[in-house]
């Protein structure tokens, strides 16, 4: 997508906003669209918003396209507990992880973990539901409000809009794709034991993502459960997005 962008005239800064719709994550194409390319903030977060909501549109027919009955019909294995010292450690370990190597993603990979910290500690409630409720409910209203002011008609009511919207496209299906690929792969390195499904689950879209590769799962055989197998790749997908658009802010700022 970054690639098709610069072939259809579009600099580096805008192709590299436009690239990042391929994670689905809404969020991460504002943070970086604002910091590369804030002149298309509003057309890029239309695009990125969209395919995010139409996921159950866009993924299943990639996903049936890319497998066959037999690997959709996989059934996984049940998944290890996990401890509460692991769930305290992980937020944890990733953030001195990936904002060591890439100091451009501490806004976006910092923030992800510290609420994943909130919740895992369970000391401190009333911050955890006021996060998960009233605050969230303010930030996505003025979050919202900003970026719709962003799109007047002069930057938006043009073919380019349609160009991005295309080019926003391609890169989700692409990362669909990619991500079903990959899965197919690890599909046969373990002999059949991984659901080549989940790995649609791979994007930003949490957790619509993983539902959908649930939904698909369970039409092939009624009693497969890929719900929660599916939510790795997902969360992984945010984390991917994260450090992705760590990357393009260190290449192009």
């Amino acid at each position: 997508a970054f690639l098709g962008a610069i072939l259809l005239g579009f600099n580096g800064l805008e192709a590299a906003s436009i690239g990042i719709i391929g994670g689905a994550d809404g969020p991460t194409a504002i943070q970086l669209t604002s910091k590369l390319a804030p002149h298309m903030l509003g057309t890029i977060a239309l695009a990125a918003y969209s395919y995010m909501a139409l996921v159950p549109v866009i993924q299943p027919p990639i996903i049936r396209a890319l497998t066959t009955k037999e690997e959709r019909a996989i059934k996984m294995e049940q998944l290890r507990p996990v401890s509460k010292t692991e769930k305290i450690v992980f937020p944890i370990v990733s953030m001195i992880i990936v904002i060591g190597l890439l100091p451009t993603a501490a806004p976006l990979i910092g923030m992800l973990m510290f609420g994943n910290l909130l919740k895992e500690s369970g000391v401190v409630p009333k911050l955890v539901e006021t996060a998960q409720n009233s605050l969230m409910y303010i930030v996505t209203i003025f979050l919202g409000l900003t970026v719709g002011a962003t799109a007047n008609a002069e930057t938006f009511l043009t073919l380019q809009t349609l160009g991005v919207t295309a080019m926003g496209l391609v890169a989700f299906s692409v990362g669909t794709a990619s991500g079903v690929l990959f899965g197919k792969l690890m599909c046969k390195a373990t002999c059949g034991k991984i659901n080549p499904m989940i790995g649609a689950a791979g994007v930003s879209a949490v957790p619509m993502a993983a539902r959908v590769v649930q939904k698909v799962g369970q039409e092939e055989n009624p009693s497969n459960f890929l719900l929660m197998h599916a939510m790795g790749p997902n969360v992984s997908g945010v984390i991917g997005s994260a450090i992705v658009a760590g990357i393009l802010l260190k290449f192009f700022i």
